[in-house]
């Protein structure tokens, strides 16, 4: 029986999660060690399990799938032993579509044998009709395996009728709603698309002789590649060991809608997104939150670690000094055993632990990525209060979570959200805290480089988790009961 992973920490249950990074690799002998050390570094994305595939000329196609860390589940030894070859692909996870207990079947890639040879495949982004190809699907005959929306991609190519692989691909994509980024690979070759809107990322490095896709370019560092560029919005490009990569082009051009929170959370500050880094976006989000709601205080504290680059920019533009008045403890893993009832209530503190000395009789200005349900908010402003603080600021560096997402984040049910129940000010009141501030959305554009803010009629962004204006139809939530927002 395998192994499940136990659920996650407090603390970890109030942020949103992305649900997987992607990586592959083709042209260098062992690529499945190149892969592991790349999933290590997209660890960030998906902490709930991992697999790769890899295939070698004499042995074939081989997998490993398993739960945890990429740390202790792959090593150098184990990977030469079960996964040779020059190409392979790999895959982190959260579940999103899946069930909340996870399973190892669900646990990507997948891997299909068709009549031309046998193929993987591994994606990032969520599905909205997986409902109804599904459904389809079974009635014709189809056999899942597993729970996740991705394995309709596997059973769409194998009931196409193009001559290859990359072509049915192209086929079975078309019949696909909603975002995807995908590191595919046959016997020779290394496949990477993204969606038309361009929701998830997906960039092309080289090393030496050998070729890389990633979900982030933080990925490429570790590994010694060169960032060639981002795959573009409906590009799909085929790379051979030899030849190189060839891009094509199978969806009809429409304007791109780059997941906004990519710049805000998801990404790891190292990453390079549209040529800028994620790095400066966020201190450049913590400029504008200032400009936007300043407020009397003595220190800027940021709530570790995602809301350290907008808590300097924020000290920045306002002159308040920076101080790392919470640590957080780098060796809590989502492993770690609660052996009590009275540990476990601990919560948050497990997590982050005050610096009294510095926190006691100050004015704080706690500076954090979002709020979700407020749940943390609240515990960590109980911490600051009994750490002797005499005032707490709430400064949020996105502006109010009000509506789900479905194109590949782990959103709660929208009647979960605090935002999507509470004004500011009433947020402001059930946290209990002296003042709290979003950025507005405006804001957060003019931070990511759109000096003119937000385009209403054609935003540059998906921003559907904050306006509620969803690019691509969530038709398998509609047919649940979901309500879109009424037309204004």
């Amino acid at each position: 029986m395998s192994k499940q992973m136990p659920p996650a920490h407090p603390f970890d249950d109030d942020k949103l999660r992305e649900e997987c990074g992607i990586f592959g690799v083709i042209g260098l002998s062992d690529a499945a060690n190149f892969v592991a050390l790349g999933l290590h570094a997209l660890q960030h994305r998906g902490q709930e399990a991992g697999g790769i595939v890899a295939h070698d000329p004499e042995q074939g196609f081989n997998s490993a799938r398993r739960f945890g860390y990429v740390r202790d589940n792959f090593t150098q030894q184990s990977l030469m032993e079960t996964l040779p070859g020059p190409v392979a692909i790999g895959h982190v996870r959260y579940s999103t579509t899946g069930g909340k207990i996870p399973v190892i079947r669900d646990v990507q890639p997948f891997f299909g044998e068709f009549s031309m040879g046998g193929a993987a495949i591994a994606h990032n982004g969520n599905i909205t009709n997986a409902d109804a190809l599904r459904r389809e699907l079974v009635e014709r005959g189809s056999i899942f395996q597993s729970s996740s929306d991705s394995e309709c991609i596997i059973h769409l190519m194998a009931r196409s009728l193009q001559r290859n692989i990359p072509e049915r691909m192209e086929d079975a994509l078309r019949r696909v709603e909603g975002a995807f980024s995908i590191v595919a690979m046959t016997r020779t070759k290394l496949i990477g698309v993204r969606d038309p809107l361009g929701v998830r990322p997906l960039v092309l490095g080289k090393i030496g002789d050998g070729w890389v896709l990633s979900s982030e370019t933080c990925a490429l560092d570790i590994i010694g590649a060169k960032y060639v560029r981002e795959i573009e919005p409906g590009e799909l490009v085929i790379i051979t060991a030899d030849r190189g990569g060839e891009s094509h082009r199978p969806f009809r051009p429409v304007s791109s809608r780059f997941c906004i929170f990519e710049h805000v959370y998801f990404s790891r500050p190292d990453s390079i997104i549209g040529g800028r880094s994620v790095y400066e976006t966020r201190h450049e989000i913590g400029v504008e939150l200032a400009r936007e709601s300043p407020v009397e205080a003595d220190l800027v504290c940021p709530i570790p670690d995602s809301g350290t680059p907008a808590a300097i920019g924020f000290s920045k533009e306002s002159g308040i000094p920076f101080a790392m008045g919470i640590v957080r403890n780098q060796y809590m893993g989502r492993t770690f055993i609660e052996p009590t009832e009275q540990i476990r209530n601990m919560g948050v503190r497990l997590k982050l632990n005050v610096n009294r000395a510095l926190i006691e009789g100050k004015r704080v200005i706690l500076v954090d990525d979002s709020v979700v349900r407020g749940t943390t908010s609240r515990k960590i402003k109980e911490m600051i209060l009994d750490a002797g603080a005499a005032e707490v600021h709430f400064r949020i560096a996105s502006p109010p979570t009000a509506w789900p997402c479905f194109y590949g984040v782990d959103t709660p049910q929208r009647e979960k959200l605090l935002a999507a129940t509470m004004s500011e000010d009433e947020m402001c009141a059930h946290l209990e805290v002296n003042s709290l501030k979003f950025i507005s959305l405006d804001g957060l554009y003019r931070a990511v480089g759109e000096s003119m803010g937000r385009n209403a009629k054609c935003p540059q962004y998906c921003d559907a988790c904050f306006s509620g204006e969803y690019p691509v139809e969530p038709s398998d939530q509609i047919a649940k009961g979901f309500e879109l927002k009424a037309a204004e």
